[in-house]
């Protein structure tokens, strides 16, 4: 546990020593990591935001290109978030549906989230799945979240194109201009944090800004 613990908080430190190890190979290590922590609900806890932010200083010292890097985890995002839908649309109804409450789907993921879902997304969808790019956690179960509430795939698959290249573009870029600052460099794990803190401001203003409006 403390290992993986380590693996997360210094990703960084560990992308060095893969590139050193593994060369060209680490591109696909690359995509599979972004693939599955946007993919699978299970797996939130993988590096996202820090991946790419440490993919883009690496690649500003030579040992990614950049053309190649932000495409492909482009490309792996949108797959990972595709895939979560459609785990979503196949997986959910029949979990909120479900008489057995005392499966750990069903007290996971019951009715009223369905449908708490359903009207969140038919209001605020397309704001939700970008700015859900930007929070851990969230950015895993949003798709999943999407599928199960029946938003149309047509709707979603702009917002997920959309949200995916926001997100991989700014973060890997950012790590790109200002990782090897020395500064950010001995401060990864600050800078990420601070990433995260950024990223959750746009939605904290869009809920200030709703709860302060009259109800209907």
């Amino acid at each position: 546990m403390e290992a993986l613990i380590d693996f997360v908080v210094h990703f960084d430190r560990h992308l060095t020593e893969f590139v050193d190890l593994y060369g060209v190979w680490v591109y696909a290590f690359l995509f599979l990591i972004i693939f599955a922590e946007t993919g699978f609900v299970v797996t939130p806890f993988l590096p996202g935001d820090s991946l790419l932010f440490a993919a883009g200083a690496l690649a500003a010292t030579g040992a990614f290109s950049i053309w190649i890097l932000v495409p492909l985890l482009i490309v792996a995002a949108v797959l990972g978030d595709a895939v979560n839908y459609a785990v979503g649309d196949a997986v959910g109804p029949r979990v909120f549906t479900s008489v057995d409450r005392t499966s750990f789907l069903h007290r996971a993921l019951n009715r009223d989230h369905l449908a708490k879902a359903h009207a969140f997304f038919e209001k605020y969808g397309g704001k939700a799945i970008i700015l859900g790019r930007f929070v851990p956690i969230v950015r895993t179960f949003v798709p999943f979240v999407a599928g199960a509430g029946t938003m149309t795939y047509s709707t979603f698959a702009l917002y997920n194109i959309t949200g995916g290249i926001i997100w991989v573009g700014i973060c890997t870029l950012l790590g790109y201009a200002f990782g090897n600052v020395p500064i950010v460099r001995d401060n990864f794990t600050l800078v990420a944090l601070g990433i995260v803190f950024v990223s959750l401001l746009p939605i904290l203003v869009e809920y200030l800004r709703h709860r302060g409006q009259p109800a209907a």
